[in-house]
């Protein structure tokens, strides 16, 4: 049987990104989302739940987030879920959920200044495409091939 494991989150940023380098030379970075969910009660009442989601990104990913990105700032995140397990200090099991982060994009924009995203990509895992400069010519129906 096939398996899936796919988490696409829209929040925003708890805290600014934080990176370390591990023995190896690779980049990590951790960071939390808040995402917000709004809905109505059955009494009509208007009710908003906010679940924290602890992130990690690796590499570029993290790299370019921790540049661009900052606490409070919106985020979309594409990754997969992670469940880390441990013994506690009183030998209690414990376990986490958090989601390595595969891919982002910026959702809102930056007014000004250096940092803003327009200058970064909009997504890291696919190469922006560029658009054509070339001039073409109109092509008559003789030069289809079908």
């Amino acid at each position: 049987m096939p398996n899936l494991n796919r988490v696409m989150l829209m929040g925003h940023l708890t805290r600014d990104i934080e990176l370390k380098t591990i023995p190896g030379g690779n980049t990590v970075g951790s960071f939390g989302v808040a995402v917000n969910h709004k809905f109505k009660t059955a009494a009509g009442e208007k009710r908003e739940e906010v679940t924290f989601v602890d992130c990690t990104a690796w590499g570029k990913t993290a790299e370019t987030m921790a540049q661009y990105l900052s606490k409070g700032r919106a985020v979309y995140v594409e990754g997969r879920l992670k469940l880390d397990q441990w013994e506690d200090k009183d030998g209690g099991k414990r376990s986490k959920l958090s989601v390595v982060v595969e891919s982002f994009q910026f959702i809102d924009s930056k007014q000004g200044g250096d940092d803003s995203p327009a200058q970064a990509p909009a997504r890291t895992s696919r190469p922006a495409a560029r658009p054509s400069t070339a001039q073409h010519e109109p092509m008559d129906d003789s030069q289809i091939p079908f």
